[in-house]
């Protein structure tokens, strides 16, 4: 039978398997099955360390069985059969309800498959599904390296090993496959054949051969995303854009003299990249990333300042009503008259500054979209809203997104197509990338990172309580926050949930789950967690017990958006001590008098998430504090995810722990798009050399003459990435 890299599996493996590997691993053809690697390898007699399960996880393990006993349940009818099996690093239980298993007999080793549950402290798999090694099994089981594959309930490890090797055998090896590298690049960096690669990581004899495979095969996916990023990158400068040039005597001039402080360093090498980004024809396609408070929004001000002057439109695009209102307000507050061209104590010769969100009444967002559409709304802040039908723009010239990752591709890219001509666009994210990250997701972006922070801010110091381990320390968070409020400064509560309203209804600010908060530990407790805290209980509970007699009020996005303002004004103007508040105060809430946070049932939220409200505090001359407060244990992963945001408050080396906890393909494709990631051996961590070779070897091939024309095969593999969502996805972001 031929067979192609694009055969349909139900030709090689039949109707029954072909459907079960398509239905839950989504795999199709034989390109899919090849690409769908072993997660880790097996030795039989060798340690897999059983003791390292984490209770929740699906995995599969091979180990030998220790002790079988079976008896009588006293509070049901029917039987209880105990397997005990160890790998000589540790031990678990495997429990079947009502069956037995005559081939589970002491001294026998097997593959076991299930999810990990935990009972009186001991892990176990209740009914797993299994594989005894035998010595009627063919030469697979003998093998030096047994590969363990990610699986699925329906379809195991061993399924999917055996239906490998029933394509070799049916292909007589791996020689249909072509490799679509070019030769000399392979010479240069020396890697293998892709057959080869392909056969060593599926049937490996040694962990050199899966090491050569997997560097070969790593080539594979971070040359062909760099190729994909690095077209966008030259369509992108062929893109006929509009030149802003800066012009002297304008709004840019007006918001240099109404700064009350001086740019840094970093802002202003920034804005000198921006400024002569933006006199160009070329449309601007720009990452701003920085610490929290290290200046973007003032930096992105200038900008959209400038493409004013140049009889342009500038739109700013932010996540929440809350944080619109207050960008708005600032912008107005900075320029003065100047943003309220038109009106009777206006000054002619500036702009109008818009703020256009969902809740604005009819009148009020037929006025908005007015000045929009005539071109007399300079500067244009707003929500979602922004991108809805209706709202069309005189000569947009920039787009600038606050908080990029709260935003879906569709989003932005909605907004970018409201200008005549391709826009400008500034992306900004207050949570840092590491550059590996940067130059993959981002590759089609140019990077901008502002490091240094303002002077004359306190610095915030962060601990972690541990109310599990340490419960005193819970009464001393809420002392330390009652004299920081006897000095005069104020305080923030944050809590995951809202709480019930009138109709017994629960509604949440929910967490981005961009952030990759990893999944709830159970903590040994059958998976019985509470509900998170909310809002109105703690709210409640504080103002009757601990910080009775402080001005407490509540903030979350189920109060209206006059509500939401005045009770921030009120914060804003020390009326309100304490705010108690969902993730609505995550990003651009500006209080300098602050300068405490705690953080109930912290473990509830990503590492980002948790630098991003961190940074809410200390922002003027006194030094802040942020309590993460959590019941899991300190020796937990996510006491040490906890304990590590503690421990610094640099976002860029928080940004590498937060990619640590997460799965890579969360970052590159799966998530965004809704597909399979096209990354499965790359780590954005581990390879940063790789990638950065691959996108060196990728641009060289790209500005050839004849480009991709003579290497048909990679061609092909860019086409098949560049035709898929997750092409979109990079794409727009």
């Amino acid at each position: 039978m031929a067979i192609t890299l694009d055969t349909d599996l139900a030709r090689v493996l039949g109707a029954k398997t072909a459907k079960a590997m398509a239905e839950s691993l989504d795999l199709r053809t034989v390109r899919d099955l090849l690409r769908h690697y072993p997660r880790r390898y097996a030795r039989r007699g060798e340690m897999t360390r059983l003791d390292d399960l984490q209770v929740g996880d699906r995995v599969t393990v091979l180990a030998q069985v220790r002790r079988v006993s079976t008896r009588r349940m006293r509070n049901r009818p029917g039987s209880l059969t105990e397997v005990t099996v160890g790998d000589g690093a540790g031990e678990m239980q495997l429990v079947f309800f009502n069956r037995r298993h005559g081939g589970l007999t002491e001294g026998a080793w097997g593959l076991f498959a299930g999810t990990v549950g935990e009972y009186r402290r001991t892990k176990q798999f209740a009914h797993p599904d299994f594989h005894l090694i035998t010595g009627d099994d063919d030469e697979d089981w003998a093998r030096a390296l047994i590969p363990i594959y990610p699986a699925s309930k329906d379809v195991s490890s061993w399924v999917i090993q055996k239906s490998v090797r029933l394509l070799l055998d049916a292909s007589g090896g791996f020689g249909f496959v072509e490799d679509p590298l070019p030769e000399d690049l392979r010479a240069r960096h020396g890697l293998l054949s892709l057959a080869a690669a392909l056969l060593d990581v599926h049937r490996p004899t040694s962990a050199e051969d899966v090491e050569r495979a997997e560097d070969r095969l790593k080539w594979d996916e971070a040359l062909i995303l760099q190729l994909v990023l690095a077209a966008r990158r030259r369509a992108a400068a062929l893109e006929p854009g509009t030149a802003r040039p800066r012009r002297s005597g304008g709004l840019l001039d007006a918001v240099d003299a109404a700064l009350p402080f001086a740019l840094t360093e970093g802002q202003q090498a920034v804005g000198e990249e921006l400024a002569a980004e933006l006199s160009r024809d070329q449309p601007m396609h720009r990452l701003l990333q920085g610490e929290v408070g290290s200046g973007k929004t003032v930096v992105a001000l200038r900008a959209m300042a400038q493409v004013v002057d140049a009889g342009g439109q500038a739109a700013l695009l932010a996540p929440t009503e809350v944080l619109a209102a207050q960008h708005a307000r600032s912008i107005s507050g900075m320029l003065g008259p100047l943003a309220r061209a038109g009106e009777l104590d206006g000054d002619p010769s500036g702009t109008r500054v818009v703020l256009l969100t969902g809740s604005l009444k009819a009148a009020a967002r037929r006025e908005a979209r007015a000045a929009v559409a005539d071109g007399s709304a300079g500067i244009v802040v707003g929500t979602h809203a922004l991108l809805q039908q209706g709202v069309d723009f005189a000569d947009l010239g920039l787009v600038v997104v606050d908080e990029q990752h709260r935003f879906g591709v569709e989003q932005r890219d909605a907004l970018r197509a409201k200008g005549n001509r391709p826009p400008h666009v500034l992306v900004m994210t207050a949570t840092p990338i590491p550059r590996t990250v940067a130059m993959t997701v981002y590759g089609d972006l140019e990077t901008s990172v502002l490091r240094q922070l303002p002077g004359g801010r306190g610095g915030v110091g962060s601990s972690v309580v541990p109310v599990s381990d340490k419960p005193g320390w819970l009464d001393r968070a809420w002392e330390r926050l009652r004299e920081e409020v006897a000095a005069g400064r104020q305080a923030y509560v944050v809590c995951p949930r809202i709480g019930e309203d009138e109709t017994g209804s629960d509604d949440t600010d929910a967490p981005d789950d961009a952030d990759g908060a990893p999944p709830e530990e159970d903590e040994g407790k059958g998976g019985d967690r509470r509900p998170p805290l909310a809002v109105l209980d703690v709210a409640r509970a504080l103002d009757e017990g601990p910080l009775a007699g402080l001005r407490l009020a509540v903030l979350h996005g189920r109060m209206t958006p006059e509500a939401k303002e005045a009770t921030m004004r009120a914060f804003a103007a020390r009326e309100v001590d304490v705010l108690v508040a969902t993730t609505v105060v995550e990003v651009g809430v500006d209080v300098p008098n602050a300068t405490v946070m705690v953080v109930m049932d912290a473990d509830r939220f990503g590492v980002s998430q948790l630098h991003q409200l961190r940074g809410r505090v200390a922002r003027g001359e006194h030094r802040g504090l942020c309590l993460l407060v959590t019941e899991v244990r300190e020796t937990t992963a996510t006491g040490q995810r906890l304990a590590a945001v503690a421990a610094t408050s640099d976002g860029f080396e928080l940004a590498r722990v937060d990619l640590e906890t997460r799965r890579e393909g969360d970052v590159l494709g799966a998530a965004q798009s809704g597909k399979r990631s096209n990354v499965r051996l790359l780590s954005l961590l581990e390879d940063e050399e790789l990638i950065a070779a691959a996108r060196v070897e990728a641009t060289a091939l790209l500005s050839t003459e004849r480009g991709l024309a003579d290497h048909p095969g990679l061609a092909a593999e860019v086409a098949a990435l560049a035709t898929d969502e997750r092409a979109g996805y990079l794409e727009k972001a």
